[in-house]
């Protein structure tokens, strides 16, 4: 049996639809809505249950049914960059990670949990995920802070050697709709395109970057969830891990890429900066791969292009969500 929580949002919902494609529906799902079972994006896979959040804990504290799961995938939080409320992030990203985590090892459950790259702050520390430089990184937000603050707990009390942390860089594919003004620049810009035929980019304020050249670490959703089965499968893989590409791209080519999946030109404006977003703006990600590759993974990633054409023709046209 298999746990992934925040199995109706994002990356969840494209775990659990992986996990079916290999032929698995021994699957337990956990979010937060009591309705969450029938939402649009779990509503075309196979589970075997549904559990809210608060449910699944009291039912993991359970030895019997602890030792009855392979892996936890944790991949359920509060994912919003403008959330305020540290009392509320403390408790559901970082208290209720915690309790998980403790009961999967009491139990010898694989445990999975995702962080973000949103740890990495303004990237002046860089994007390397060695354990030793943890302690120099500063989230630019509370939801960065509550990601980073459990890397820290899980390193302070010796536990990076038996679980495995997931900093996500910039993911994007379907099952996203959900996520609002969260959702990837590849579905907003797409849907830009759609109504206007042009698109709009932030211009940039720093002279060493061009309007649009501001770069980040793109990776499709597919990629970042075999990435993360890979993870769960191989137990001496342990510790933080990047989950991107390793290559970062500017925004001008991932709109370019819309464009071209499209068959038109590109259009795009340069809107100035909002000066809410001046020094808190990530100019260029890039995550560091070598870590993971050296614990033994070799998967092979998809082009941006080629990701990007996937995503757009095959779901962004017709609002459709994954299903089995």
């Amino acid at each position: 049996m298999i746990v992934v929580t925040g199995a109706a949002g994002f990356i969840g919902s494209n775990l659990v639809w992986r996990l079916n494609s290999l032929g698995r529906d021994d699957i337990i799902a956990v979010d937060l809505d009591p309705a969450a079972d029938v939402s649009p994006n779990l509503a075309p896979l196979r589970i075997a249950d549904y559990l809210t959040k608060d449910a699944f804990r009291r039912w993991l504290g359970d030895d019997a049914n602890a030792r009855s799961l392979e892996a936890v995938y944790h991949l359920g939080a509060c994912s919003s960059t403008t959330e305020t409320r540290w009392d509320y992030l403390a408790e559901n990203n970082l208290g209720y990670t915690q309790d998980l985590c403790r009961l999967c090892l009491d139990a010898d459950v694989r445990f999975v949990t995702a962080s973000s790259a949103a740890t990495y702050g303004d990237g002046s520390a860089g994007y390397d995920d060695d354990h030793a430089l943890l302690g120099t990184l500063r989230p630019l937000n509370l939801y960065g802070r509550s990601k980073h603050e459990f890397d820290l707990w899980a390193l302070g009390e010796g536990l990076l050697d038996r679980i495995v942390c997931l900093k996500y860089f910039n993911v994007y594919g379907p099952n996203e709709w959900h996520k609002g003004d969260m959702r990837s620049m590849v579905c907003k810009g797409f849907e830009q395109i759609r109504d206007t035929g042009r698109v709009r980019l932030f211009a940039s304020d720093r002279p060493e970057f061009p309007d649009g050249g501001q770069r980040r670490d793109f990776i499709y959703v597919d990629d970042a969830v075999d990435l993360t089965l890979w993870c769960g499968a191989n137990r001496q893989a342990n510790g933080v891990f990047n989950v991107g590409t390793g290559l970062a791209a500017t925004w001008n080519r991932l709109m370019g890429a819309i464009f071209a999946a499209l068959g038109r030109e590109p259009a795009i404006d340069y809107v100035p900066m909002p000066d809410e977003l001046k020094g808190r703006y990530q100019y260029h990600t890039e995550a560091r791969m070598e870590k993971l590759r050296a614990a033994g993974c070799d998967l092979p990633l998809t082009a941006l292009e080629a990701a990007v054409a996937d995503y757009v023709r095959n779901h962004l046209v017709d609002h459709s969500h994954r299903g089995v």
